[in-house]
């Protein structure tokens, strides 16, 4: 278990160290040159001017250089100064990250439980109009797209009811709630297909097994097997499912946040790239690339705990 552990790990630095590389790099291979823009623009830009603000901010060194020098002070969290509000880019990600994790926590609860609980009841009643009814739901939302799902709850809840507000993220615990109530439910529509989807499969290939059968035969009440018997061996894909779905939703708030006029790190990286504020957009996106693979990361090294078959298949005989 131990080395395992050190081999994910091995794995996610080295992954963290590959993706870095790739984000600094493509950052500024992109379009137009910073040295420019840390000028204040191209009027009266002479060539000492540009010079001197090419050497001021080490533009002048070679690719590799600049990627250490940023590499270094990232692992000491200097993320560096933001070229558009010259603030430290690490105060900007402070003052709007938990506004982001508070929405991705808020749908990652509404696609857990009423996806798992769909794909369950699906499976339970398989065959039957709930079943339908469940799978018929799930590839409507699925066939949604998270903006367009967001825009109509706008014009419904906000607009019509007023029932939720439509911008803002709110204060306290009861506020922040109302207010991502909405950009939740519209996150959480496509997770909730695929979660219910997965939950579903699961559980059928679960209820087909010999013990099951067994179980059965031996009078033991079904949802006594479902709960020991189906349920906790569908749990392996069903978990892995539903971290690497929350894991991918730290980068899927970029609309959202857009719809629902939110300040998270999705509308600071919009307006990053629109200004070309390459501090802020390389800190953002390293920020999203970490959180997806340490998340992928945990749900890989929990999967064994999860599923016993994995661990007699690890456990020496």
């Amino acid at each position: 278990m131990i080395a395992a552990i050190g081999r994910r790990l091995a794995g996610l630095f080295a992954t963290l160290l590959a993706a870095s590389f790739v984000i600094f790099a493509a950052v500024y291979a992109a379009p137009g040159d910073p040295a420019v823009f840390l000028a204040g623009g191209r009027d009266k830009l002479t060539p000492e001017r540009l010079a001197a603000v090419r050497e001021q901010y080490h533009l002048d060194e070679p690719l590799v250089v600049q990627y250490g020098r940023w590499l270094w002070d990232c692992l000491h969290l200097d993320l560096g100064r933001s070229f558009q509000y010259g603030d430290q880019v690490a105060d900007l990600l402070a003052a709007r990250f938990p506004t982001t994790l508070a929405l991705v926590a808020y749908a990652t609860v509404l696609f857990v439980v009423l996806g798992v609980g769909a794909g369950i009841l699906a499976a339970v009643r398989r065959g039957g109009w709930v079943d339908s009814a469940v799978v018929g739901g799930t590839t409507l939302a699925a066939s949604v797209p998270s903006f367009v799902g967001g825009i109509a709850l706008v014009a419904l809840f906000g607009v019509q009811l007023g029932w939720f507000p439509v911008t803002g993220s709110g204060e306290g615990f009861a506020g922040t709630l109302h207010h991502l109530t909405l950009p939740a439910v519209a996150m959480a529509l496509g997770a909730l297909a695929v979660i219910s989807r997965v939950t579903r499969q699961a559980m059928v290939d679960a209820g087909a097994a010999d013990h099951v059968a067994v179980a059965r035969a031996s009078g033991i009440p079904e949802r006594e097997i479902v709960r020991r018997h189906v349920l906790r061996n569908a749990l392996g894909p069903i978990i892995t499912m539903c971290g690497l779905v929350t894991a991918g939703m730290l980068a899927g708030t970029v609309a959202i946040e857009t719809v629902f006029g939110l300040s998270g790190i999705g509308s600071l990286l919009v307006g990053a790239i629109n200004s070309h504020d390459f501090p802020v957009a390389q800190a953002v996106l390293l920020l999203m690339v970490t959180g997806y693979v340490v998340v992928t990361t945990v749900v890989d090294l929990v999967h064994p705990l999860l599923d016993p078959r994995l661990e007699a298949v690890r456990s020496p005989a």
